[in-house]
């Protein structure tokens, strides 16, 4: 069983003011054509079809087009999908009983009530059958009337339940999951060494573009998972495995924040082979329509040095002049066409910057309130306000061990 494991494709987004659109495009037309050479026997989106809940008519009609030349591909490819936090369960799966009939498979919601199941899609190979389980991205409050007793309180207790409810068969059959949230092993960590990497992949951790909780509130413990043949998962944008290579975070195609630069995105091609057998996880490269790129330096050296390849990728900008340069923006767009933003890092701002610090440090907790609230309403603490806080503060002193 050969199958194409997306997720987070975020269509409908922007790069700070830039639209997407063209670079989307270009990027799910690739993975168009390798299905046509490859004919794998499923296309799975783990999640994150769109960039927000309500798209726009432009993503929706970039989706629209993705499947229809998927679609359109004989003999027919079933796509499985599911929906991501940045999702509208209910927006997804608009025309779900039509698009079943031509195997696109759309599971916008996870179970609500007692009645209901995960959706099970059951394929075919030459080793027999395989159960995919497509699991949407859920809170424990989504699911709570599912269970007649005590509601789940975590979310590792709310996926493992609805788990429990379907009488998996781990021992004969092959299965997999396809799932949207943040999962970790034992300690939170979420990810382990990507095993693409004999293909000279780095696959990062962490990027400014996901979204990642506080405490851990929001992790699954990847131990409710774990006999599962393979998990394909969505949510994080590196490529990455969560404590076993087949328990996989595939990445996004495209390089959505400057802290991705370094990525090196690919197609997760996975072959399961007969039960029993590690899956075969292979990384197809991706040759996106514009690149983002770091650049570090003094202005006149950047201008002067820009190849001739980067200049229609987008630019993220770090001055390290002393002097501050004659517009800098209008001299650097002269030779780049897409620049994201402009940073000065430079004696005088690292001093600047250590200044503040220290000043913010040095002052009473009080006085560093009243600045900040000074800031924000355009005027001083009154003299009755003022002791009040006073009180509270030090009514937290006393209480602090």
């Amino acid at each position: 069983m050969k199958f194409f494991h997306l997720s987070d494709l975020h269509i409908g987004k922007q790069l700070h003011h830039y639209n997407l659109k063209e670079d989307q495009k270009t990027v799910l037309g690739e993975i168009i054509a390798y299905a046509r050479s490859i004919r794998p026997d499923a296309v799975v989106i783990a999640g994150d079809i769109y960039d927000r809940s309500v798209p726009s008519a432009e993503a929706v009609g970039v989706f629209d087009w993705f499947l229809t030349r998927l679609s359109e591909i004989t003999p027919a490819i079933p796509v499985l999908i599911i929906s991501g936090n940045h999702d509208s369960a209910k927006r997804l799966e608009y025309a779900a009983g039509i698009l079943k009939k031509r195997k696109i498979y759309l599971a916008g919601s996870a179970p609500e009530d007692g009645t209901e199941r995960i959706q099970k899609v059951t394929l075919n190979d030459s080793y027999g059958e395989v159960d995919f389980y497509l699991l949407p991205f859920l809170k424990p409050s989504y699911v709570r009337n599912v269970f007649e007793e005590e509601a789940p309180e975590t979310y590792t207790e709310a996926v493992d339940r609805l788990l429990q409810r379907e009488d998996i068969d781990y021992g004969s059959r092959r299965n997999v999951l396809v799932s949207h949230q943040f999962y970790t092993y034992h300690d939170g960590a979420s990810s382990g060494e990507c095993n693409c990497r004999e293909d000279g992949l780095v696959c990062p951790v962490q990027c400014d573009s996901e979204t990642f909780s506080v405490g851990g509130i929001e992790n699954v413990d990847i131990g409710v998972i774990k006999e599962f043949d393979y998990a394909a998962l969505g949510h994080l944008h590196g490529p990455q495995y969560v404590g076993s290579p087949h328990i996989r975070y595939c990445g996004t195609l495209l390089k959505y924040s400057v802290s991705e630069c370094e990525h090196e995105k690919s197609l997760t091609v996975v072959t399961l082979g007969e039960k029993g057998e590690q899956p075969l996880i292979e990384c197809l490269p991706l040759h996106p329509l514009r690149d983002i790129r770091k650049k570090t330096g003094k202005l006149k050296e950047m201008i002067e040095q820009a190849a001739e390849e980067e200049r229609g990728d987008y630019i993220s900008v770090t001055l390290t002049d002393e002097v501050d340069p004659y517009r800098p923006k209008e001299q650097l767009e002269k030779v780049f066409d897409h620049i994201l933003e402009i940073r000065v890092d430079n004696l005088r701002t690292r001093t600047r910057l250590m200044e503040l610090d220290e000043e913010l440090v040095m002052k009473d907790p009080l006085e560093n309130f009243a600045d900040f609230y000074q800031e924000m309403q355009g005027r001083k603490l009154e003299e009755e306000e003022y002791q009040m806080m006073l009180e509270i503060f030090e009514q937290v002193k006393e209480e602090q061990p």
